[in-house]
């Protein structure tokens, strides 16, 4: 009797630490901020610098998505028209001037910071100086912005209304994901080589000292 009762410990106990490590990798961390996108040809790539030090070319395409993401690899990616030609059809060309076309897209509610709705998705042909930067060309079309103290952009057109890159917990999508998950998210996983966690072995050697302890027991009674 002891002994089943330690097998059906057993049983619970690998049940319990299987359902707390998926509970664990279901919840990511994540950041909800501005990326800042380039249009290469046909597609989407991040930025590789800022908007206040990059200087966009004549005719260049460049996207804002606000969203919640873990890193540079899951982010997403603005959504719309991203043409220069449609964009700026209206903004003739004009000596000692450049034109920038700009994709702003605001997320989705579900990115959205509490208590705040983001404004839907809009394009901007941008004239600027030759020298302008991109942060520029955001000011002379899409403002106010807003940066905090590390010149990390925070809001455009006034969105969002407070916060910058605070870091906020997500649902994890192993089906679609792509990133690499940050240490929170990995926290209280299997180790490194794929055994079993640290908690895990030391629950298993606890319910087989019990059964072991049953066993031994049952034996001094037989031969009592």
């Amino acid at each position: 009797m002891i002994r089943r009762v330690a097998l059906s410990a057993l049983a619970a106990l690998l049940l319990t630490c299987s359902v707390i490590g998926g509970a664990g990798q279901a919840q990511a961390v994540g950041y909800r901020y501005w990326s800042f996108w380039e249009r290469d040809g046909g597609s989407w790539v991040y930025a590789t610098q800022g908007p206040s030090t990059a200087r966009p070319s004549d005719g260049a395409v460049q996207g804002f998505r606000f969203a919640v993401s873990e890193n540079s690899q899951d982010a997403a990616k603005p959504r719309g028209t991203a043409d220069f030609a449609t964009i700026c059809a209206q903004t003739p060309e004009k000596a000692g001037t450049k034109r920038v076309a700009l994709v702003l897209d605001f997320g989705t509610a579900s990115d959205a910071p509490s208590g705040e709705t983001p404004p839907d998705g809009r394009t901007a042909c941008a004239r600027i100086s030759p020298e302008a930067t991109t942060a520029d060309a955001l000011a002379a079309v899409a403002g106010p912005l807003r940066y905090n103290a590390s010149a990390l952009l925070c809001a455009i057109t006034g969105y969002p209304q407070k916060g910058c890159g605070e870091q906020v917990s997500q649902e994890r999508k192993p089906e679609t994901s792509t990133a690499t998950p940050g240490a929170a998210a990995t926290a209280g996983r299997a180790s490194d080589d794929g055994g079993p966690s640290v908690g895990l072995v030391a629950g298993i050697a606890a319910v087989a000292a019990l059964g072991t302890a049953a066993a031994w027991q049952a034996r001094r009674r037989r031969n009592g």
